[in-house]
């Protein structure tokens, strides 16, 4: 049986206090059912920004999407789950990934390490969260019990292996990495390829007891009666792509409501997604599409 959907919108943009209550507001108005922020330089402090939010609003989570391991020591991390945690009321949802972009850690002055180096930080990050507010000694506390809920992104083996152990949500980013990138940039992954990656991570999850929800992240949605025409412009961004090979892409959702209420159910017959998560310059175009799959 399918699970019901959840929508997440992540809030990239910087904003003055009243901005920020404002949009998180409207994003419950739209009925997100999460607040989310990311952990990049440049962008809003994850966990203010997530308190800010939760008193801003009643009913919608509050999550990171995803915090940058490599930017935090565990016990110090720790001490902000907990906290964020209860003053949001139990609202808090946790994102962990290993971070991606080099040049961050290098305006930082942190070491960024190899692939393997950051998958091993992330996993010793996760098993000291656990051991640390699994303690009934550990202040403070948090409100849920018996742990915030956990996601984990990540595309490779090791990290699929790491999220199908922990995670209670399995979080896909329908990209990879480029190679040599010190910026982040990222390259999309077909149906196919997305494909076997769910595969994959199911059959390391193979012995849970309780199954993830499945997560994606949105690049863009637009509501519109031509998607060849919006879907141009970004053809730049990916070289050698198709207008044809873009609209099929999983984490593009081109065209009018129904065709992408339809898009949306079919990336949850074939995948398992349930949890969408869509950036903030998309947050208005997702909100008809919502109150449609509201049920189904």
């Amino acid at each position: 049986m399918s699970r019901p959907f959840r929508f997440g919108v992540n809030l990239l943009d910087p904003s003055s206090a009243g901005e920020w209550r404002a949009k998180c507001r409207r994003a419950e108005e739209s009925g997100y059912d999460v607040i989310l922020v990311p952990d990049h330089l440049g962008m809003v402090a994850p966990f203010p920004a997530l308190v800010a939010a939760a008193e801003a609003t009643e009913r919608p989570r509050v999550g990171t999407f995803v915090l940058n391991a490599g930017f935090w020591n565990p016990a110090l991390l720790a001490r902000e789950v907990a906290t964020t945690d209860a003053l949001t009321g139990g609202r808090l949802e946790l994102g962990l990934g290993t971070g991606y972009v080099q040049s961050e850690h290098e305006s930082a002055g942190l070491p960024f390490g190899s692939p393997r180096e950051r998958v091993d930080h992330l996993r010793r990050t996760v098993e000291e969260l656990e051991r640390l507010l699994g303690s009934a000694g550990h202040r403070p506390r948090p409100a849920q019990q018996p742990r915030v809920p956990l996601l984990i992104g990540g595309n490779g083996d090791r990290m699929l292996r790491l999220t199908a152990e922990h995670a209670d949500v399995a979080a896909f980013t329908g990209s990879r990495t480029v190679p040599g990138s010190t910026t982040g940039q990222l390259a999309p992954v077909g149906a196919e390829e997305l494909d076997e990656r769910v595969a994959r991570y199911h059959a390391f999850a193979a012995g849970r007891e309780e199954p993830a929800e499945l997560n994606l992240l949105i690049q863009s949605v637009v509501i519109t009666d031509d998607p060849e025409a919006a879907a141009r412009p970004l053809l730049e961004r990916i070289p050698g792509t198709t207008v044809e090979e873009l609209l099929a892409l999983p984490i593009f959702l081109f065209g009018t409501e129904e065709e992408i209420v339809a898009r949306i159910l079919a990336l949850r017959e074939r995948y398992g997604f349930s949890y969408l998560t869509v950036l903030e310059p998309s947050m208005e175009a997702l909100a008809p599409v919502m109150a449609r799959l509201r049920g189904r």
